[in-house]
């Protein structure tokens, strides 16, 4: 009786951590995998976010100058940010760190509203203040991908949320994008974008870069 008790509560763990994996624990455990083998620099500049960051592979490209740790995975959102908080932020003690998050929060639950998913930023700032109160902590805005045009409302609001909130803090800033990536008639340059018209090419990370590089430490 006691081993089938024994290897009923066996079985029953087994399954309960199965469905308590979260979808991207592999990412995370390849990230420690990764640092474990070569040691992150000290005093760099951290990436955290969704795939506009995984995909931008060739980021220190851009910034020859600046040491750069890209952790950025793809399909995140800032719940997923929040609820890998410590492994994304506690291991690397950069003297900046750069979010680019939001956009799936969205595409995953169309009944989530603006200021749900601007809470769900403001949670993952203060978890990051934690760690580090006074260093540079910079987002990147929510981009208008035109495979998601009609979520574009709510997330401009989601914008207008946080770049408020920011100005309020200090060694924040807002990084606008929005307007670099469309034309005269105000709208999105579809050219920018992979066939998916959601990834960007390269002329989209350079107009990135343009932006991004002024506020970089």
């Amino acid at each position: 009786m006691k081993k089938l008790i024994f290897l009923f509560l066996l079985l029953s763990s087994i399954i309960y951590n199965a469905q308590e994996k979260h979808a991207f624990t592999d990412e995370i455990q390849n990230f420690k995998t990764l640092d474990a083998q070569n040691p992150p620099p000290k005093n760099a500049i951290l990436l955290i976010g969704s795939s506009s960051f995984r995909k931008w592979t060739n980021v220190s490209d851009y910034f020859p100058t600046k040491t750069i740790i890209n952790r950025g995975f793809g399909g995140s959102t800032l719940l997923d940010l929040n609820y890998f908080a410590d492994d994304l932020v506690k291991p690397y003690d950069p003297k900046q760190i750069l979010i680019y998050c939001g956009e799936n929060d969205f595409a995953a639950d169309e009944n989530v509203t603006s200021t749900e998913v601007f809470n769900r930023f403001k949670n993952f700032y203060k978890k990051i203040r934690q760690y580090y109160p006074k260093i540079e902590v910079d987002f990147v805005s929510i981009k208008n991908s035109p495979s998601r045009t009609k979520y574009w409302n709510k997330m401009l609001k989601t914008n207008a949320l946080i770049k408020n909130f920011l100005n309020k803090e200090k060694n924040s800033k807002y990084i606008d994008i929005t307007n670099a990536m469309t034309d005269s008639n105000g709208k999105v340059r579809k050219e920018l974008f992979l066939e998916d018209m959601l990834h960007m090419k390269s002329e989209g990370y350079k107009l990135w870069a343009k932006k991004i590089e002024p506020y970089l430490k």
